[in-house]
C-alpha cells in the first residue's frame, strides 16, 4: 500500500505552476502574423513589383533620352615609306559629345495592352495579397484555438485530479473501516497517477502550443491566448445561400478574375506584330580636334540628324504565330482556372457551413453530456461513500464523464476552426 502511495506522489504535478507567457488578443495575434509572417511580407514586395512594372509600361510612351561624351588622344612614332625616316605621330586631342532621343509613335497598340495586362497583374498581386492575409489569419486562429482547447484540457485534467483524489479518499476510509477490500484503494490509487499524468500531458500540450503560437506571429517573447476568449465561438449570422455568394467574390476567385484580364490583355499583345511601327528620332553631336582636353567638342563642327523610320515585319519564323498562341492558350488556362476557383469555393463553402454545424450542436450536445456526466458521478461517489455502490461503478462514470469533456472540447475546437474557415473563404471577419 505504502508502495503505491510514494509512487502515486512521485508522479510531477505541474498544477498551479505559473505561465510565464504573455497573453494576447486574437485580432493582435492576427495582426502581428500579417506583419511579421514571411509570406505576408513577399506577399507586399510581390504588390511593389507589379506596380514598377506597371510604372515600366506607362514610361515606354516616353521619348529615350542619352547623352554621351568623350576625348582621346594617340602618341607614338611612325615609318615612312623608306622606313629610315621616322615622324612623330603627335596629333591633338580629339573630342566629342552627342545627344540623341528617340519616341515610337505607334507600335500597334502593343504598350496600350501591356499597360492594361500591368494594371490586372497588379491587381491578381494586391488580391493574393488579401488572400494570403486571410491565409495566415486563418493559420494563426487555428493555433490560438489551439492554445485554448489546451487550456480547457489542462482544465478539465485538474477536475479529474479533483475528483479521483476524493475517490481515494473515500476508498481508504472504506478500506480502513473494512467496508471495502484492497483493491478499491489499489485501483483508486492508478486513478490518481492517471489524472496527475493527464495534467502533465496538458501542461506539456500547453506549453507546446503557445510556442507554435509565438512563432507564428513572430514574438521573441512567449505568447499565448487570453484567457477570457476561452468561450465558445459567435455564431454566423448570414444565411447559407448568402454566404456561398459572397465566397464565389472571395480574394482566391478575385486573383483568378485579375489573371484572366492579364492574360487577355497579353493576347491581345501578342497580336499587335501584325501590324508596322512607326519611330521617330532626333540626335545631335559635335566631334572636333582641340589642341587640349576638350570633352564637349567644338560646337562650331555639330552634326544634326532627323529620322522618320517605318517597319513592318513580313515573315520572322513563325514566332508572331507562336506568340499568339503561347498567349491564346494562357488565356484559356487563365478561364478555366477562374471557373474552377468559383466552383471550390463554393464546395469549401457547403463543407466547411456543414462542418460548423455539425460541430455547433455538438457542441450543445456535449455540454449537456457533461452536465448529465457530471451528476450521475456525484451520484456514484455518493452511493460509494454510503456502501450502495461499487467502485467499478464510479470508475465507469468517471470515464464517461472525461470522455464527454474531451468531445465538448474538440467540438469548440472544430466550431471555432470551421468559422475561421468560413472567414478565409469570405475573405471578411464575421
Amino acid at each position: 500500500m505504502r508502495q503505491w502511495m510514494w509512487m502515486v506522489a512521485a508522479v510531477p504535478i505541474a498544477l498551479g505552476a505559473q505561465d510565464p507567457a504573455r497573453p494576447i488578443t486574437l485580432d493582435e495575434a492576427v495582426r502581428l502574423a500579417q506583419r511579421n509572417a514571411p509570406a505576408a511580407v513577399q506577399a507586399r514586395n510581390a504588390v511593389r513589383s507589379q506596380a514598377a512594372v506597371t510604372r515600366t509600361r506607362y514610361a515606354a510612351y516616353l521619348p529615350t533620352l542619352s547623352l554621351g561624351a568623350g576625348a582621346n588622344r594617340q602618341n607614338g612614332t611612325r615609318y615612312l615609306l623608306d622606313l629610315d625616316t621616322i615622324l612623330p605621330n603627335d596629333v591633338p586631342w580629339r573630342a566629342s559629345h552627342s545627344l540623341s532621343s528617340n519616341i515610337e509613335l505607334f507600335d500597334g497598340g502593343r504598350r496600350y495592352f501591356d499597360v492594361m495586362a500591368a494594371r490586372a497583374n497588379v491587381d491578381a498581386a494586391e488580391a493574393s495579397e488579401v488572400a494570403q492575409r486571410f491565409s495566415i489569419a486563418l493559420g494563426v486562429k487555428q493555433q490560438y484555438f489551439a492554445v485554448l482547447a489546451a487550456r480547457e484540457q489542462q482544465g478539465a485534467a485538474e477536475k479529474q485530479l479533483e475528483q479521483t483524489t476524493e475517490q481515494l479518499k473515500a476508498a481508504n476510509a472504506r478500506v480502513a473501516a473494512g467496508a471495502a477490500t484492497r483493491s478499491d484503494s489499489l485501483r483508486s490509487i492508478i486513478a490518481v497517477g492517471n489524472a496527475k499524468l493527464a495534467v502533465l500531458s496538458a501542461d506539456n500540450a500547453l506549453a507546446t502550443a503557445n510556442a507554435a503560437l509565438s512563432r507564428l506571429v513572430g514574438s521573441t517573447a512567449l505568447v499565448t491566448a487570453m484567457p477570457s476568449d476561452t468561450g465558445d465561438a459567435a455564431r454566423v449570422s448570414l444565411a447559407d445561400a448568402e454566404l456561398i455568394a459572397i465566397a464565389e467574390q472571395g480574394p482566391a476567385v478575385r486573383q483568378a478574375e485579375a489573371a484572366v484580364a492579364a492574360a487577355r490583355q497579353q493576347s491581345r499583345s501578342a497580336k499587335t506584330p501584325y501590324l508596322p511601327t512607326l519611330s521617330v528620332g532626333l540626335s545631335q553631336s559635335y566631334a572636333a580636334s582641340e589642341a587640349g582636353f576638350a570633352v564637349l567638342g567644338d560646337t562650331r563642327n555639330k552634326n544634326l540628324a532627323t529620322s522618320l523610320r517605318v517597319n513592318y515585319t513580313l515573315f520572322n519564323g513563325l514566332q508572331r504565330e507562336q506568340q499568339v498562341v503561347q498567349a491564346s492558350i494562357a488565356e484559356q488556362n487563365a478561364t478555366a482556372n477562374l471557373r474552377d476557383a468559383r466552383l471550390n469555393a463554393r464546395q469549401l463553402m457547403v463543407q466547411q457551413l456543414g462542418t460548423l454545424r455539425t460541430a455547433e450542436a455538438r457542441v450543445e450536445i456535449q455540454r449537456q453530456s457533461v452536465l448529465a456526466g457530471e451528476e450521475d458521478l456525484r451520484v456514484q461517489q455518493e452511493r460509494y461513500n454510503l456502501g450502495a455502490g461499487t467502485l467499478l461503478d464510479l470508475i465507469a462514470s468517471q470515464s464517461t464523464l472525461i470522455a464527454a469533456r474531451q468531445a465538448l472540447i474538440q467540438a469548440r475546437l472544430d466550431a471555432r476552426v470551421a468559422k475561421a474557415q468560413i472567414e478565409a473563404l469570405l475573405g471578411r471577419a464575421l
